[in-house]
């Protein structure tokens, strides 16, 4: 493909990708294939000629679409919302054009910049403490990492090495492996499986702590668990949390404030107040792919202390190396000063050596959508959420789960599980809406997000009317 074709072909791209998402609603909302549908559909090895682009594009139709879930229907109700606009795609192609893959300031300067920036802007947006942002030249910073399980994992190891650090100085005769076998992490019991996972990979205990009504940490039951531990010769050093933990808690621990989902609720000052707190914090993350439209990958991770972060991940072979290199102590300068920039080495605050130009996504949406832009989309979720809400608590045969604070309801059917599971599997063989499950305690609960860019009011109605309808047929086959 030469730049004439590649103009031509990338045209016909924009204009399948606008009717995609103009025609969005028309698609069932969740396919109909089986495991397996896929590989007979294709050759089973590579063209030794090259196909033509029309025939590549008449198999996505074919072949593609029919097994796509479509994240992006207003009739989309599952997971989590997955941020999607158009300022956000098109600079994805130019991330794409560019190519670069920005381990440090030096593999390309605008990449690493334009990131430590954006950063900021968001933490202001979102009020963060000054100690999280990069341009007061303190010793804290923002990163983009690829989700929020990666920045949780980071935030583990980094939390980690720190621990295995301070009690080597203070006692150089304990081994690495001798206080690994002691350190505890510790979460909410509802937490999400990432935090597990990173106990895992981290080989540390990790011990789940018991919520209180509102599904939220026990601060008195991490506190009794703590002294516990002490007590036993445990050393606790990590806290994950969505909620914040009272610095009286902390005691030589990293806390990890996981705001995944929310966070993005609190660029709007009503919503702020769930952040309070969060200076006491050594990193926060989240990510603006699920709700501030910014496409995926992006989620947002600061930390106090960049130093904690780079002490934990830094290794400098001389192919990396160049003459601008980031000590990771405190810099003379920042990248706002006339003198000089602050030169970043990324490589040194993630998992993987490579990054893409992530922030790009970041600079178009947000100048695009202006923070009002982005306050107001958030706004309207929030609203069709406590819409949704209002029809659930008008039937007298469902119940709500757990507060709605943002644009999740955890709704079910009055009575048992399995009435409610066969509500499910109703609602989701029918593909016309698509919706999953959760459980708070021993509950079996239907979760319904509030996902699409494009959902409105009458999208919202026609999906409560749907599981009316459904409801009351498994209610009858329940009575039968």
């Amino acid at each position: 493909m030469n730049t004439s074709e590649f103009r031509r072909r990338g045209k016909e791209m924009v204009d399948y990708v606008a009717n995609y998402m103009e025609g969005i609603e028309g698609r069932q909302v969740y396919p109909d294939v089986e495991p397996g549908y896929l590989r007979p559909l294709i050759p089973d090895s590579a063209p030794q000629e090259p196909d033509t682009f029309e025939d590549i594009i008449n198999d996505i139709e074919k072949i593609i679409m029919p097994g796509v879930t479509h994240w992006h229907s207003p009739y989309f109700f599952a997971y989590f919302p997955t941020a999607s606009s158009y300022p956000a795609m098109l600079a994805d192609m130019l991330c794409g054009a560019i190519g670069c893959i920005g381990f440090s300031w030096a593999a390309s300067p605008a990449c690493t910049e334009l990131e430590t920036v954006m950063m900021d802007w968001l933490g202001k947006m979102l009020e963060l403490p000054k100690a999280f942002l990069t341009e007061n030249a303190g010793e804290g910073g923002g990163v983009i990492q690829g989700s929020a399980s990666e920045a949780t994992l980071v935030a583990l190891l980094a939390a980690r090495t720190k621990a295995i650090h301070r009690l080597q100085a203070a006692s150089p005769e304990l081994t690495q492996a001798a206080i690994m076998e002691k350190l505890v992490a510790y979460s909410s019991d509802q937490a999400h499986s990432s935090v597990e996972r990173a106990g895992l990979i981290g080989g540390v205990k990790l011990k789940a702590i018991p919520s209180d009504g509102n599904f939220a940490m026990r601060a008195s039951a991490l506190q009794e668990a703590l002294e516990r531990d002490r007590a036993a010769g445990l050393i606790p050093f990590f806290v994950s949390s969505a909620a914040l933990v009272a610095p009286g808690n902390k005691e030589d621990m990293w806390l990890h404030v996981d705001a995944a989902y929310a966070g993005s609720a609190f660029i709007c000052p009503e919503f702020r107040h769930l952040l309070n707190g969060v200076e006491f914090a050594d990193s926060f993350n989240f990510n603006p792919h699920k709700w501030l439209l910014v496409n995926f990958d992006c989620s947002a991770m600061w930390v106090k202390k960049r130093s904690d972060l780079t002490g934990a991940f830094r290794l400098d072979p001389t192919y990396l190396k160049h003459s601008h290199q980031d000590s990771g102590k405190k810099p003379a300068f920042n990248i706002f000063l006339t003198d000089g920039p602050f030169h970043v080495s990324f490589q040194h605050w993630q998992i993987p050596l490579g990054r893409r130009f992530r922030s790009l996504k970041m600079w178009f949406v947000f100048r695009m959508y202006g923070v009002k832009g982005l306050q107001a989309y958030i706004r309207k979720h929030v609203q069709l959420s406590h819409e949704f809400e209002s029809l659930v608590l008008q039937d007298p045969r469902f119940e709500i789960c757990a507060e709605v604070t943002l644009g999740l309801v955890c709704f079910r059917l009055k009575g048992s599980n399995k009435v409610n599971e066969a509500l499910l599997q109703r609602i989701n063989s029918a593909k016309k809406i698509h919706l999953v499950p959760c459980h708070l305690r021993d509950k079996f609960v239907l979760r319904f997000a509030i996902c699409s860019r494009t959902v409105e009011s009458a999208h919202v109605q026609r999906a409560w009317e749907h599981i009316k309808e459904l409801a009351a047929d498994v209610l009858q086959a329940e009575r039968e």
